[in-house]
């Protein structure tokens, strides 16, 4: 099927009343949680995911989708009006949105990120519907050996290239293998690992854990935490209008951001943060005059924003083409398609086109609805940062618990999202990701699933990964990033202790 066909299929599909409602449900949601700071798409998507049980899976999907991106325009709000990111990716819009805000602008700071939030989606909608069928014709070459190396690939970029220790990142992510090895073995049907609680016979859930570790652990550590009380009481449309001067010096920050943010969504272990901090640093780098980031320039706010977005559609790229995530919302979202019955890959274009196309055009009648949506409610999502933790965080606890209780029906499963919560507390707090350890968890049934596959059909020889060239390719990219990693912090290591010699020496 042609993309021209494709299409045509897919807004067939997106433009049924069922699809547009959940569509609507998402985005609306995803800003929502966009605005109010901590909550996250990540915590959303789990919180909904019971609910998919019950729909069709192309609006199941749809609405998960919507959350995410739509999550993309609402995290700048609380950046800009209150200097709290509602997003990780939103944080960089702190730096030139806070400052705009205190200088009266704030108006022209939420129009032109809703305006930079449209561009790089619609962007990164057609570099997904450009590249995602190319991926998916190389993908059909891939065997069980192919799958299995670049997923390990996936899984120490995961680690390798998260914030903070590399080590700790490797951590997180053998946690994520070990916990998705609980259950019953695939081939000879022993449980393993369930001691003896026949509850676990079927292995940890998915929504339990996604719902433990980021929500009920946010929940945790925002107990004491107060914000500041400073909302801006109202905004005209007038007072949203910007400048000549603003679109002109917005215009190419947009398409920079939209470039860097399509490449970075679709590399594992990067998404949507990392983009727009990239984003933010090359335009410092390439202005006439860096001095005024940071104090208010419209570009600060402009190019993160496109590039965050189109990271967001872009990320779709490897998890529907190939069915590898690249970061812990799209392992949600694999996992969701996983639920229904739907295997993601370079089958999924012939084996699901209304599902695939579906989701596609979907993306850009929702970020239509986006630009529709954020203009006029910016009133409405200060009214809401306006709700104190008090009262929100209940709430939160409550739907946490009914949601994963409707699942399976089961109280066992509300025990072990509580014990799960304060385990990602306790993570938290010693500074460890926890996003790799649901990468880990998502992709580590399919790696041992393949990997006993491929030496099977080898019969048992290892070499097999190393005698086909993807396979080795692959391997070989985990190993040169293991080895680059390795000596990046050896060189600063080395640096750190000539910097304590020299000081000794003075």
């Amino acid at each position: 099927m042609d993309i021209a066909s494709g299409l045509m299929l897919g807004l067939q599909a997106a433009l049924s009343p069922t699809v547009l409602l959940y569509c609507f449900i998402g985005v609306f949601l995803g800003t929502l949680i966009g605005v109010l700071p901590g909550i996250g798409a990540l915590a959303t998507i789990s919180l909904l995911l019971p609910i998919t049980y019950h729909i069709p899976p192309t609006a199941a999907i749809v609405m998960l989708a919507g959350v995410y991106y739509g999550a993309q325009y609402g995290g700048s709000t609380a950046s800009i009006l209150l200097n709290l990111p509602g997003t990780p990716s939103s944080a960089v819009a702190c730096l030139d949105g806070y400052p705009m805000a205190k200088q009266g602008r704030a108006g022209v700071a939420l129009f032109m990120t809703t305006i930079a939030s449209f561009v790089g989606s619609m962007l990164g909608i057609a570099a997904l519907v450009f590249f995602s069928p190319a991926i998916a014709e190389i993908g059909l070459k891939f065997g069980a050996a192919e799958y299995f190396a670049m997923m390990l690939l996936g899984l120490i970029a995961a680690s390798m290239l998260a914030s903070g220790s590399a080590l700790k990142g490797l951590a997180m992510v053998m946690l994520g293998l070990i916990l998705g090895t609980v259950g019953t073995d695939v081939n000879s049907g022993v449980a393993r690992f369930n001691f003896g609680v026949p509850e676990l016979m079927d292995g940890i859930s998915l929504v339990a854990l996604a719902m433990g570790l980021f929500g009920i652990s946010e929940v945790i550590s925002s107990v004491n935490h107060t914000r500041d009380s400073k909302v801006q009481e109202k905004i005209t449309f007038r007072s949203m209008t910007p400048t000549k001067k603003d679109w002109k010096e917005s215009t190419m920050p947009m398409l920079r951001g939209t470039g860097i943010g399509s490449f970075f969504g679709a590399l594992p272990g990067t998404g949507a943060s990392i983009a727009s901090f990239m984003a933010y640093a090359v335009e410092k780098k390439v202005s006439k005059d860096p001095g005024k980031f940071g104090k208010g320039a419209i570009e600060g706010i402009t190019a993160p924003e496109s590039a965050n977005n189109a990271a967001a559609q872009t990320a779709f790229v490897p998890t529907l083409s190939l069915g590898i995530p690249g970061d812990a919302v799209m392992a949600l979202m694999l996992g969701a398609l996983i639920i229904h019955g739907i295997q993601p890959g370079p089958l999924l274009m012939t084996q699901q086109p209304e599902l695939f196309w579906g989701l596609i055009v979907s993306f850009g009648i929702g970020n239509i609805m986006l630009m529709v949506l954020n203009l006029p409610l910016i009133g409405i999502w200060i009214s809401i940062l306006r709700i104190p933790y008090s009262v929100l965080y209940p709430a939160i606890l409550v739907f946490i618990s009914l949601g994963v209780y409707s699942v399976n029906n089961n109280t066992f499963d509300v025990f072990v999202v509580a014990i799960l919560g304060l385990f990602g507390y306790a993570l938290a707090v010693l500074k460890f990701e926890v996003a790799p350890l649901l990468l880990g968890f998502v992709l580590g049934p399919m790696m041992e699933e393949n990997l006993r596959r491929a030496l099977l059909l080898s019969r048992g020889d290892p070499m097999t990964f190393i005698e086909r060239p993807i396979s080795a390719g692959f391997l070989a990219l985990g190993a040169a990033l293991i080895l680059w990693t390795a000596f990046s912090a050896l060189k600063r290591a080395m640096q750190g202790r000539e910097r304590r010699e020299d000081g000794i020496t003075e």
